[in-house]
């Protein structure tokens, strides 16, 4: 039997060990916080050195109006050297709701959310300020939880400029098919409650019927044929958006039906050459780009710990024929 305690031995694995250990520690040393061992946590956390990291959560982004929304804020966190994450909600809250988690998880510094619904994202806001991260809301509001600011137009009086100009535009008298947003959604109640003040103060004008389609083209079209087979008396539209209006529009030419006054709501630019064409009578005109601009800064305001205002308003006009 051999026995390996021979002192050249011994001072052989001695030599081969340290040498392993100095090795090691070259190697740990080359392997800062940027490195591939720290990959994950540095995925994570906002990048250091003063730098912003904002989150935008967008209802969906198969909408013009939240196209132009995104491209407002890219547009300025790009002049402003601050990281955009942005994550598209298809229009689905538990979709949105997973994607502000993935966002809180990522650790940025402020969530910038356009709710698909206004109550439903209340929980996921509340945990994010739980863990620091400011949240602020853009165009439609948040029911439930508090946000540093809310950035929008003033839906309420937009409703009110569309029921103004219908109303003059019947001659004070008529019927008028409502197409609503998206149930729960702030922007359907408020443009909606504005409208419906302002209609019924007038007494000549006269809202037949109202139904969601929730804020979409292909189901503006379809509820708005479905409408049309019930009755045809119809001499005023109003949509609470440019794509369900754009919708009716076509429902409307189908059927035959003319010198019906469809009147919108964003001001898109598929909805301006409606009107420029004379297939629409007008749209409220919001400027997303603008409430995406907001924003940002008002996102870098937050985390340079200036004060910012709980509401934040973007102008609204009327484009008509």
């Amino acid at each position: 039997m051999y026995k390996h305690n021979s002192p050249s031995i011994s001072k052989l694995f001695a030599a081969l060990a340290a040498g392993s250990l100095v090795l090691g520690l070259a190697a740990c040393s080359k392997e800062g916080p940027g490195s591939t061992a720290d990959a994950g946590a540095s995925a994570a956390a906002p990048a250091s050195g003063g730098a912003v990291t904002v989150g935008l959560s967008i209802s969906t982004l198969n909408n013009p109006f939240f196209v132009s929304l995104k491209k407002g804020a890219e547009d300025e966190a790009k002049k402003d050297g601050v990281t955009l994450i942005t994550v598209d909600a298809q229009n689905d809250p538990a979709k949105q709701q997973a994607s502000v988690e993935d966002l809180i998880e990522k650790k940025v510094n402020v969530i910038l959310i356009n709710p698909t619904d206004s109550s439903a994202v209340a929980n996921v806001v509340k945990e994010a300020t739980s863990k620091g991260i400011k949240v602020i809301s853009l165009d439609r509001s948040v029911n439930g939880a508090e946000v540093s600011s809310h950035i929008a137009s003033d839906n309420k009086a937009g409703g009110k400029m569309a029921a103004d100009f219908l109303a003059d535009k019947l001659g004070g008298k008529g019927n008028i098919v409502e197409l609503q947003g998206i149930p729960g959604s702030s922007a359907a109640n408020e443009r909606g409650a504005g409208f419906d003040d302002e209609i019924a103060a007038k007494g000549g004008v006269k809202i037949v019927t109202k139904q969601p389609a929730d804020f979409d083209r292909a189901k503006g079209l379809s509820v708005m044929e479905n409408i049309i087979q019930s009755n045809k008396d119809i001499q005023g539209v109003f949509a609470q958006n440019d794509e369900m209006a754009l919708g009716a529009v076509k429902a409307l030419q189908a059927a035959g039906l003319k010198n019906v006054a469809v009147v919108g709501f964003d001001a898109t630019d598929d909805a301006i050459a409606a009107v420029k064409a004379g297939q629409m009578a007008a749209t409220v005109q919001q400027q997303p780009e603008l409430i995406g601009q907001y924003g940002v800064q008002a996102a870098k305001k937050v985390v340079d710990g200036q004060p910012v205002d709980k509401f934040i308003p973007v102008p609204l006009n009327l484009y008509k024929q």
